[in-house]
């Protein structure tokens, strides 16, 4: 019996430590957002630690003197003395003034929150879909947007304006190393806006519930110098490798010639869906299927072959092909870098 409850409890403190690494961390303060949070968070514990502690000293107090005192008989009345008058002023003093500091600084950081940065140098356009994430860069010129799909690169230092939006059911965005939470609600468009303030690779998660697959709808963040974020830019501009290979080459017609070229766009061939992700440098991403598997291509193979073993419930079909055609496809989708 000791060891099951000291199994549930190492069980219990990982589960509570697991939201507090560097990765995905909602003390990380790595964001104009996050920083805030933290901020009000500090200042609302200060003045509650405060306050609970007032309160068990107040019982203590009460105890002792309890103890210390006779039984009193039925209907006698004793008057408050000084000292207890002057605690219950204190006390509601205490009151009065903890609810104002919390009440401003709620309202600072909410005004901190939504002030627009002054000179906006990022735009992005991200739309939740069960259950993944539909990126779209937003360049100086249209020649110049890039879309992706379940990454995020962002410039340190740079603001950044991200303009949400749902295709279907209410998502919500959620990166807390950078900042707090912005639902996606079909039909209206939000936008959350924060300058990334550290680089470092992070998390972002679905944070409202949005059907079968929300835990497994993640997005990373890739937050890198201004000149590694140009570079990337400017590889992702570029259209789609060719094929180098035969069999490359016969994977690349397999999937402009059947249903997936109805789903993904591939950027410089006929392939033009917007159902589903981009696939023009799926290969450079970290994974497949909004975080549910590393990029590799042992799972490269088992999502093409199979994508409702790997994430049950995805809108991915499952495509029949022989094994050659399997060896083909992913020979082509592993060269899309």
């Amino acid at each position: 019996m000791i060891s099951v409850r000291r199994a549930c409890a190492a069980l219990a403190l990982a589960t509570s430590l697991a939201g507090c690494n560097r990765y995905q961390n909602v003390f990380g303060s790595d964001g104009s957002g996050s920083t805030n949070f933290t901020w009000l968070f500090t200042v609302f514990m200060a003045v509650t630690t405060v306050a609970y502690v007032l309160v068990l000293l107040f019982l203590g107090a009460a105890l002792v003197r309890r103890r210390g005192t006779h039984a009193v008989e039925s209907g006698t009345h004793h008057q408050s003395t000084p000292a207890l008058r002057t605690a219950l002023i204190a006390w509601t003093a205490f009151v009065v003034v903890g609810l104002t500091v919390l009440g401003v600084a709620s309202f600072v950081t909410d005004r901190l929150d939504a002030q627009p940065p002054r000179e906006e140098q990022v735009s992005i356009k991200v739309t939740g879909k069960q259950w993944w994430w539909d990126v779209e860069y937003q360049g100086p010129t249209p020649d110049m947007n890039i879309r992706t799909a379940n990454e995020l690169h962002l410039p340190v230092g740079v603001p950044v304006r991200i303009r949400l939006e749902s295709q279907d059911v209410i998502h919500s965005f959620w990166v807390p190393n950078l900042a707090g939470k912005q639902d996606l609600i079909p039909g209206r468009v939000n936008d959350i806006m924060f300058v990334p303030q550290r680089t470092g690779l992070f998390r972002g998660q679905c944070a409202e519930f949005c059907g079968t697959q929300h835990a497994n709808m993640a997005l990373t963040v890739q937050v890198e110098s201004k000149d590694d974020f140009r570079r990337w830019w400017a590889r992702q501009l570029q259209p789609a490798q060719a094929p180098r290979t035969p069999e490359a080459l016969a994977g690349y017609q397999f999937v402009i010639s059947r249903q997936c070229s109805s789903c993904h766009a591939i950027s410089g061939t006929d392939a033009g869906g917007r159902v589903g992700p981009d696939l023009t440098h799926l290969a450079s991403r970290r994974t497949i299927a909004a975080g549910t598997l590393p990029m590799s291509e042992g799972n490269l193979y088992g999502w093409v072959a199979d994508p409702q073993s790997q994430k049950p419930g995805t809108k991915m079909p499952t495509i029949p092909m022989n094994s050659q055609q399997l060896h083909s496809v992913v020979a082509y989708l592993k060269g899309l870098q």
